[in-house]
C-alpha cells in the first residue's frame, strides 16, 4: 500500500521487488533453486509490517512486508530534484534521496527514469484495478436493481393487458346482451324448436353409447376367455419338453388374437370417448341455450308487458326441455361410470398381457437352455459314433472278424496283460531306432499349426459371441430409449393439443408391431369432430396439430432458438390467442424467432424488425424495441 502520489518514486526504488513472490522461509528453496539454470525470480519471508519508520523516509510512506521495508528505509523524500541535489552533500554513507516523480539521488550519483518499462506504473494499475472492480460490483448491483424494476414493470404491463382484456370481454358481453334484447318472441321460440331437436339427437347419440359400451364389454370378455386360455397353456408349458415348439406357435397366435382383440377394445373406448365428449360439447351448448332463453325471457317479461301471457304459456316446454336435460345428465354420468369401468377393465387386461408376455420371455429361455442342452448330447451322441464308426473301420481294415476273434481269446487276455505287451512291442520299436525323422517334425509342425487355428477359432467364436451381445444389448437399448421417448412426446402431445384447441385430444399411435420398424401416426380429434382422416382437418387445425407435436419435442430435446416461419397465417383470432399463449409460456426457456403478419403475434414479441421498401426497388430493416417504446410513450 502506497501513500499517493509517490507510485512512481516507490516502483523506481523497489524494481525488481514488485514481481517478487512472498514465501515462509527462503531455506525451504535450496533444493529447488539448486536445479534453476536459467531465468529471474525473486523470493522475501513473509513477516509482519515494519513500524517506527523515519517520518522523512520512502519507508514511511508504505505499508509491507519488513524485506521491502528495509530497502526504502535507508531513502530520504524530497519535493523536487533542486532540494534532492541541495541535500545530497549531508547524506550518510548508503543513503539517497527519493523524489515525488521518481527522482533518485546519491552522493555522487543521480538516478532518472522516463517511459514505460517493466515495472512502471504496476502500482497505480493495481490501484486502477481495485477502483473498477468496485465499480463493476456497484455496476452489477445497479443492474440486478433495475432487471427486478423491469420485471415489476413487465408484470404490471401483464396485468394491464389482463385488464384490458376482461374489458373488452365485458364489452363485448354487453354487445351480444343488446343483441339478444332487441330478439323477438318468435326468435325464442325457433330457439325452443332447436332444443328439442338437439335433445333429440343427444338421446339418439346416448343409446349409440350404450350400444358401443356393450360392444366394447363383449370385446373384453372375449378377451379376458382368451387371456385365461393363454395363461392355462403357459402353466403347462414346464411339463411339456416335447411338444414346446408347437405350444409356443399356439401361444404366439393366441396372444396375437387376444393383443388384436385389446387393440380393437381400446379403439372402442376411444370412439367412446370421443362420443361422450361431443355429448358433453352438446349438453353444454344445451345449457347455455337454455340459461340465455330464461335470462331472454325474464327481460323480455319485465320490458314487454303485453307478452306475457305468451312467455307465461312458453314457460311449460322450458320446464320440459330442462327435465330432459337433466335426464339427459344422469344418462351421461351413468355413460362416463360405464367407460370408466371400461378403462379399469382394459387397463387390467393390459397388464395380463404384459405378465402373459413376461412368462412367455421366461418359457422360451428355458426353451432355449433345453435346446442348448440337448444340442449338446447330439454331439456327445455323434462324436461316440464317429469314433465307433473310425474304430470299426480301423477293425475292418484288418479284414478279421470280430466274433472270431473273441472266440479265439485265451483266458488270460486281460486288459493289463494287453497293457503289458503293448508296453513290451513300444520298448522293441524303440530299439529299433528311428525310422522316419521327419515325419516327427512334421507331426510337430503340424501340430502347431492346429495349436494356431484352434486359437483363431477360439477368437473368432469369442469375438462373434461379443458382437451378439452387444447387438442384443444395443437392441435392447434402442427399444428402451425409442419407448421413453415415444412416451414423453405422447404425454407432450396429449397435453399441448387441448391447450391450442381449447379441448379435444390427441395422441400418438405406433403402426406396427416392431418397435423399431413400426411408423408413427398421428391421431388428432378436435372437439367437436369426428374426423376419420387428416383431409377432413381445416389448414388452421393441421398447422396447430403440427405446432403440437413440434413444441412437444421441443420440451424432450430444447434448443436456444426457435424459427417458426408465418405459423399462425391459416389462424383464427381464437386459434391465435391461444397459440400466443403457449408460445409465452415456453419463451421462459426458448427464444422464439417468428415470421408473421398478424398484429396478435406482434403484440406478444419483445423486438420487432421489419422489412420495407422506401423506394422502388431498395429495401431496408427497421428494428423497434418494444420496452424502448413503451418508455417512450410513457414520457
Amino acid at each position: 500500500e502506497v501513500a499517493e502520489g509517490w507510485e512512481g518514486a516507490v516502483e523506481t526504488a523497489l524494481g525488481d521487488f514488485l514481481e517478487a513472490v512472498s514465501v515462509e522461509r527462503l531455506d525451504e528453496f535450496c533444493a529447488a533453486l539448486d536445479e534453476f539454470t536459467a531465468g529471474r525470480v525473486m523470493l522475501i519471508e513473509e513477516g509482519a509490517s515494519a513500524a517506527g519508520a523515519r517520518a522523512d523516509t520512502l519507508a514511511a510512506k508504505v505499508a509491507g512486508p519488513p524485506a521491502v521495508m528495509q530497502q526504502l528505509a535507508g531513502i530520504l523524500t524530497a519535493a523536487t530534484l533542486a532540494e534532492a541535489l541541495a541535500r545530497r552533500s549531508h547524506l550518510e554513507p548508503g543513503s539517497s534521496i527519493m523524489t515525488r516523480r521518481g527522482e533518485w539521488v546519491g552522493r555522487d550519483w543521480l538516478r532518472i527514469a522516463r517511459g514505460a518499462d517493466a515495472h512502471t506504473g504496476v502500482i497505480e494499475r493495481e490501484h486502477r484495478l481495485k477502483e473498477l472492480r468496485a465499480h463493476c460490483e456497484a455496476a452489477n448491483e445497479r443492474a440486478r436493481a433495475l432487471e427486478v424494476h423491469l420485471a415489476a414493470v413487465r408484470q404490471s404491463l401483464g396485468e394491464s393487458e389482463a385488464e384490458r382484456n376482461a374489458a373488452q370481454s365485458k364489452i363485448q358481453g354487453a354487445h351480444r346482451s343488446h343483441a339478444d334484447l332487441l330478439g323477438q318472441l318468435e326468435a325464442t321460440r325457433a330457439r325452443a324448436q332447436e332444443a328439442s331437436l338437439r335433445r333429440a339427437r343427444l338421446e339418439e347419440e346416448s343409446g349409440g353409447v350404450a350400444d358401443e359400451l356393450a360392444q366394447a364389454r363383449a370385446a373384453l370378455e372375449r378377451a379376458g376367455v382368451e387371456l385365461a386360455g393363454g395363461e392355462e397353456a403357459l402353466s403347462q408349458l414346464a411339463a411339456r419338453q416335447s411338444g414346446m415348439q408347437a405350444e409356443r406357435d399356439a401361444r404366439h397366435a393366441a396372444l396375437a388374437t387376444a393383443r388384436s382383440a385389446a387393440q380393437a377394445a381400446q379403439l372402442a373406448a376411444r370412439d367412446l370417448l370421443v362420443r361422450s365428449e361431443s355429448v358433453r360439447t352438446a349438453e353444454n351448448s344445451l345449457a347455455t341455450g337454455l340459461s340465455r332463453m330464461t335470462e331472454q325471457r325474464a327481460q323480455l317479461a319485465s320490458r314487454c308487458t303485453e307478452l306475457q301471457g305468451e312467455l307465461a304459456s312458453g314457460d311449460a316446454p322450458v320446464m320440459e326441455l330442462e327435465g330432459r336435460l337433466a335426464e339427459a345428465l344422469a344418462q351421461r354420468l351413468a355413460v362416463d361410470a360405464e367407460l370408466a369401468a371400461a378403462r379399469l377393465a382394459l387397463e387390467a387386461a393390459d397388464a395380463e398381457l404384459r405378465r402373459l408376455d413376461e412368462r412367455r420371455v421366461s418359457a422360451e429361455a428355458r426353451a432355449f437352455e433345453a435346446r442348448t442342452a440337448m444340442e449338446q448330447a447330439r454331439l456327445a451322441a455323434s462324436e461316440t459314433r464317429v469314433r465307433r464308426e473310425s474304430i470299426a473301420e480301423q477293425f475292418a481294415a484288418t479284414h478279421f472278424v470280430l466274433a472270431e476273434i473273441q472266440g479265439a481269446l485265451a483266458a488270460d487276455a486281460t486288459v493289463p496283460a494287453w497293457e503289458e505287451a503293448l508296453t513290451e512291442t513300444r520298448s522293441d520299436v524303440e530299439r529299433l531306432g528311428q525310422v522316419n525323422l521327419a515325419a516327427i517334425d512334421e507331426l510337430k509342425e503340424q501340430s502347431e499349426r492346429k495349436e494356431y487355428l484352434d486359437r483363431q477359432h477360439a477368437d473368432l467364436h469369442e469375438a462373434l459371441t461379443t458382437l451378439e451381445q452387444a447387438m442384443r444389448r444395443i437392441d435392447k437399448e434402442t427399444r428402451t430409449r425409442f419407448q421413453e421417448t415415444f412416451e414423453r412426446i405422447n404425454a407432450g402431445l396429449k397435453e399441448k393439443f387441448p391447450r391450442l384447441f381449447g379441448g379435444g385430444h390427441a395422441y400418438l399411435e405406433l403402426v406396427g408391431e416392431d418397435v423399431l420398424e413400426a411408423g408413427v401416426a398421428v391421431m388428432a380429434r378436435p372437439p367437436g369432430k369426428r374426423n376419420s382422416t387428416i383431409h377432413l382437418l381445416s389448414g388452421g387445425e393441421k398447422a396447430l396439430t403440427a405446432v403440437a407435436l413440434v413444441f412437444s419435442i421441443f420440451d424432450l430435446n430444447p434448443a436456444p432458438f426457435c424459427l417458426l416461419d408465418e405459423v399462425d397465417a391459416p389462424l383464427d383470432e381464437h386459434n391465435v390467442g391461444r397459440f400466443c399463449d403457449i408460445v409465452s409460456d415456453m419463451s421462459a426457456r426458448i427464444q422464439f424467432i417468428i415470421i408473421t403478419h398478424n398484429k396478435a403475434t406482434m403484440e406478444l414479441a419483445s423486438q420487432l424488425i421489419g422489412v420495407t421498401m422506401s423506394e422502388p426497388g431498395v429495401s431496408r430493416l427497421v428494428s423497434v424495441d418494444i420496452d424502448a417504446a413503451l418508455r417512450m410513450a410513457a414520457v
